[in-house]
């Protein structure tokens, strides 16, 4: 019996209790934070009776509805698991939502079954794969993402290093072909890689963005690209080693976006659809595909899954306002950003009409209060025309595509 693990189990669900009693929060982090002050091995010592085995997913973007889209398909297949759902992706999230799911003495009910599926902030990753020895760990793509946090994408390429020198090297990594920063890590890996990428020339673009991938890591040569679906992601090569964008083992073709939904053919699932659109939603969905691919879904859960996923808070979440329907479209880097835009202008040219649109810039401290970024927006990047209307009484401003 291992009173700490006890003690720190209690005293996290006591200060869960306490938070959502004096709405302090959701609990989705205190109880954790508190656990792990008791006990610092509380995350491995409860994660490692996930019999499953331990799934996590990084990246800049994507990670929270990659994970949904997982989850959703794990709950097809009739597989049970434990996700962070909520988003909370630091240690203390991951330790929050394996303490939700132990009993009062330190042992999860059925966890010798149980898949775990943690969504993991790329700066904790490295912790996060110390204490969970993953079976497989998704890499979405590499962007510059809140510099006062991170810094620039070189210092996040090093902390994806760093935890895989200390995952186990059976562990599957599903890399994004089309992303050069997230191919490279296969340089080092001496395990297993399933790859995942795009196949469809027809969304190439010239306008792609700014990007964030120059240099090939393994010699310093430049990258050239054969196509550009956006910023640095495409089909790439190093033009002084010939280093090149790996052949994907998941890929999609043939994509057609709608206002709500996104139609794409998958290599060995045929044609499948998602209630989720724009491009960035194809590769979420890829990943997903890949992951359950790694760890032995029914091809039926997957296709499944991508068909009743739900949206994550901000990620295309439908609200009703005042009688009027308003989307949600979360942004938090150029690249997103740009995605988003092109997004709403290939949108407003399919549905003939105006689209009205406001800008919200949120600087607060959990998303990052170096708001830099935004000065690499190309508001120019839609096919559509953006017409500013005047600043309101708060600051906001709003823009019209048409």
């Amino acid at each position: 019996m291992d009173l700490r693990l006890i003690a720190a189990v209690n005293a996290g669900k006591v200060a869960g209790v306490a938070a959502r009693q004096l709405r302090r929060g959701g609990g989705t982090a205190l109880p954790g934070l508190v656990a792990e002050r008791a006990d610092p091995g509380v995350a491995r010592k409860l994660g490692r009776q996930l019999g499953g085995g331990r799934v996590l997913v990084t990246g800049t973007n994507g990670k929270t509805t990659t994970s949904r889209m997982l989850a959703r398909m794990l709950a097809e297949a009739g597989v049970p698991y434990l996700h962070n759902r909520e988003g909370s992706n630091l240690m203390r999230g991951i330790a929050s939502a394996l303490l939700g799911a132990s009993g009062k003495c330190g042992a999860i009910h059925g966890g010798a079954g149980m898949v775990g599926l943690f969504e993991t902030d790329e700066a904790t990753l490295p912790p996060a794969a110390r204490a969970l020895a993953p079976r497989a760990i998704a890499f979405t793509n590499l962007f510059r993402d809140q510099l006062d946090r991170y810094g620039e994408v070189d210092t996040v390429a090093g902390l994806w290093r760093e935890a895989l020198a200390v995952t186990p090297k059976d562990a599957t990594l599903v890399l994004n072909a089309d992303d050069p920063s997230v191919a490279e890590l296969a340089l080092d890996w001496p395990g297993p890689v399933h790859w995942f990428g795009l196949e469809d020339a027809a969304l190439g673009t010239e306008a792609a963005g700014a990007f964030d991938a120059r240099w090939c890591r393994a010699c310093g040569g430049a990258f050239d690209y054969d196509l550009r679906y956006f910023a640095h992601i495409g089909r790439w090569r190093c033009r002084r080693c010939g280093r090149a964008r790996p052949a994907p083992d998941s890929r999609a073709s043939n994509v057609r976006l709608e206002l709500d939904s996104a139609g794409f053919a998958i290599d060995g699932l045929g044609d499948v659809s998602t209630p989720l659109t724009g491009v960035y939603n194809v590769y979420n969905a890829l990943a997903a595909v890949a992951l359950a691919r790694v760890i032995g879904l029914p091809p039926e859960a997957i296709v499944a899954g991508l068909q009743h996923v739900q949206a994550a808070f901000g990620r295309q979440e439908v609200a009703t306002l005042e009688g009027r329907q308003v989307r949600l479209l979360l942004c938090k880097n150029p690249a997103g950003a740009n995605q988003v835009i092109q997004l709403l202008g290939t949108i407003g040219r399919l549905a003939e009409r105006e689209l009205r649109v406001a800008v919200l810039l949120n600087d607060r401290f959990a998303d990052g209060q170096d708001v830099s970024w935004t000065w690499d927006v190309d508001f120019g990047c839609s096919p559509g025309r953006w017409t500013p209307r005047g600043p309101g009484a708060t600051g906001r401003r709003t823009w019209h595509c048409v």
